[in-house]
């Protein structure tokens, strides 16, 4: 197994582990992560590695946004969902035109954001470890997030692992 590989092991097995927050802040930390590398990629002159890194970012971000429960989160979610739309099109124009400072403030406003998740993670009550859900050991954990609660996980018995 070469590093790259237990690099994402590791990330793997924490990510099924952490609390529904902690999931959401590592979703927060891979869209960093690309977006450094595009900025890197940038800076380097790598058309394919920028636009691999970009467009991964919005998937990631896709499937925040595609979570989002709008009944319970209210007006916060609403203004995440925004976020979300807002910066999409920002990572696009900044892929589309190598933008240096385009990329560094993405980056700065998905940092603020990250942070303020995880001032919420430190209020919120752990929950129970995924799979033993309400007394369950065969269900699977689905993921929601919103604003009202910020994440929260539910049992579901179709092992979707996202819940909308």
């Amino acid at each position: 197994m070469n590093t790259k590989d237990s690099v994402g092991a590791y990330r793997q097995s924490t990510a099924f582990g952490a609390s529904a927050v902690g999931q959401v802040m590592a979703l927060y930390d891979t869209i960093l992560r690309d977006l450094h590398r595009a900025l890197d990629a940038v800076e380097a002159g790598k058309i394919e590695e920028r636009v691999n890194s970009t467009n991964h970012a919005l998937v990631v971000i896709g499937e925040l946004q595609g979570v989002l429960d709008f009944e319970r989160g209210g007006e916060a979610a609403r203004n995440l969902s925004n976020f979300y739309n807002v910066t999409r099109s920002m990572i696009a124009h900044a892929s589309m035109t190598s933008s240096r400072e385009k990329f560094q403030e993405l980056i700065g406003m998905f940092a603020r954001i990250r942070a303020a998740w995880s001032k919420v993670e430190k209020t919120v009550a752990p929950c129970s470890p995924p799979g033993r859900l309400r007394g369950s050991s065969e269900q699977q954990p689905v993921f929601s997030h919103s604003a009202a609660e910020p994440a929260t996980v539910s049992s579901s018995s179709n092992g979707a692992g996202w819940k909308a």
